[in-house]
């Protein structure tokens, strides 16, 4: 009877993984890109720039979940403050809204760096945000999101606007 019971289970799982892979299709598998966009940091704007890098799986029709690192700079810096490389790692959730559109939300972990009369240091804190993938072919895609970063010791936070364009292999 075990025996039955996991042959059942197996074949479910065999018939409805490639159903799970075809509806997420394009939004699957190992990503990198390039982004840029808007940046504000304590109220000065400027422009920020990066490249990410992830990993997205099928989890069920529709519903996509990955992991995403960043490496970022960005032209923030006033009178003696500048911000300068920013690391992030995110958990992201996806929907496929359609064939070729994914809408996302992520949550994770940022440190930045800021400088100040010579002296460098880094602050941490959790960014979180959200935006939408369009496949432009089954490899390339073009993104939009927003991402707020909130610092520790109640440094503030961060607000950016980027748009990218990044391969799937």
């Amino acid at each position: 009877m075990k025996t039955v019971i996991f042959a059942a289970i197996a074949a479910a799982a065999a018939v409805s993984a490639p159903a799970f892979a075809q509806d997420a299709a394009p939004f699957t598998g190992p990503r990198a890109g390039v982004t840029l966009g808007y940046d504000n940091v304590g109220n000065e704007d400027g422009f920020a720039y990066g490249v990410t890098a992830g990993y997205d799986l099928a989890l069920a029709p529709r519903v996509t979940a990955g992991v995403e690192v960043s490496l970022g700079d960005t032209t923030v810096g006033d009178s003696g403050l500048e911000v300068s490389r920013d690391l992030a790692a995110s958990l992201r959730v996806g929907f496929v809204a359609t064939p070729r559109v994914l809408a996302f939300g992520k949550v994770g972990y940022a440190t930045t760096r800021f400088e100040a009369a010579g002296d460098g240091f880094a602050f941490e804190g959790v960014r979180f945000g959200g935006g939408l993938e369009f496949a432009a072919t089954p490899n390339t895609y073009i993104s939009a999101e927003y991402q707020r970063t909130e610092y520790e010791q109640n440094l503030g936070g961060r607000d950016a606007a980027m748009v990218g364009v990044g391969f799937r292999f």
